[in-house]
């Protein structure tokens, strides 16, 4: 395997590098950069000529990246979501250019390790969960005016989770005693509102994710970036998606699957596959990591990527 010397284990790292087959001269877009493990590997197949832009919208993750620029002239990062990957691609002028695009989605393990970001409910801190901490508002804020249904929503249809209403009339009726400012009121609060235990799940996992992925907005910035990824990709360019969790895993399916159908015609209608415009080709199944990987980044186990290629 890739030795990859880092603080953050890169998922699925080889796989990655196979999928992406990576030209020693091609230009690449690692548009969750992290703290480098996927774009360190990228840069080690790339020759003096080649090209890797990073982007993140963690500050920390940024820092991390301009390190990395100045120590190689061939990396460049900038401070964004990956969905304004289009906008930034274009301002490079490096649009129909790029061959190979990851996107390795959800919260890094230095996020989650970090109590004071807010995304961990094993370690006490403040209730934050946002990606960049100097945009929008926090957990802790959101929670705070919430509406109790707008609460189950969020835990039901982002967390899938079956104790939804039951933990948001928790939350509001302890918010009215006190306000529901760390992590660790969270995850008690709803640890005593849960009637039933998962097998090694805790019982604030669902909740945890459905409102980080709410602060963050991470579904609508994952089909944007999508979207953007495809128009920008040079033809013959690889999309390559890790995904974490179900809710994300399905946009991306489903993504790749409508857009190597090509136009949404009838049955019937008298025309050839090509003749309905594929953008993209779907390469190969879903890969998940092996026992290997396991045994080393237990992290990696809900890992799921998928890989296209655009079409002309």
């Amino acid at each position: 395997m890739t030795e990859i010397h880092s603080e953050h284990l890169p998922v699925l790292l080889d796989e990655t590098l196979d999928a992406l087959s990576v030209k020693a001269d091609g230009k690449y877009l690692d548009a969750t950069f992290g703290r480098g493990g996927h774009s360190r590997a990228i840069l080690a197949q790339l020759s003096e000529n080649g090209r890797l832009l990073g982007l993140d919208r963690d500050p920390q993750a940024v820092a991390t990246g301009k390190q990395l620029a100045q120590d190689d002239p061939r990396f460049a990062i900038e401070h964004c979501a990956f969905s304004e990957l289009a906008g930034v691609v274009h301002a490079r002028l490096w649009q129909n250019q790029i061959d190979g695009i990851l996107m390795d989605i959800g919260v890094s393990s230095p996020q989650l390790d970090d109590a004071g970001r807010g995304f961990s409910f094993y370690k006490d801190g403040p209730l934050d969960m946002r990606m960049n901490p100097e945009v929008g508002i926090s957990a802790a804020e959101w929670l705070a005016t919430a509406e109790m249904d707008d609460i189950a929503h969020v835990l039901k249809s982002l967390g899938e989770e079956r104790y939804s209403k039951r933990i948001a009339r928790a939350i509001v009726e302890s918010r009215d005693d006190k306000p529901i400012t760390t992590t660790k009121q969270l995850a008690e609060l709803v640890d005593k509102a849960s009637p039933s235990r998962e097998k090694n799940k805790h019982p604030a996992t669902r909740t945890f994710q459905a409102i980080r992925i709410y602060i963050n907005n991470e579904l609508e910035e994952l089909r944007q970036a999508l979207e953007q990824a495809l128009d920008v990709l040079a033809v013959g360019g690889r999309l390559v998606v890790i995904s974490f969790h179900s809710l994300e895993d399905r946009i991306v399916k489903r993504f790749f699957r409508d857009e190597a159908r090509g136009d949404d015609l009838p049955a019937h209608f008298p025309v050839t596959v090509d003749q309905l415009n594929p953008r993209l080709k779907i390469i190969g199944k879903a890969v998940k990591a092996g026992d290997a990987e396991l045994s080393v980044n237990p992290r990696a186990r809900s890992a799921i990527m998928r890989v296209a290629e655009k079409l002309a």
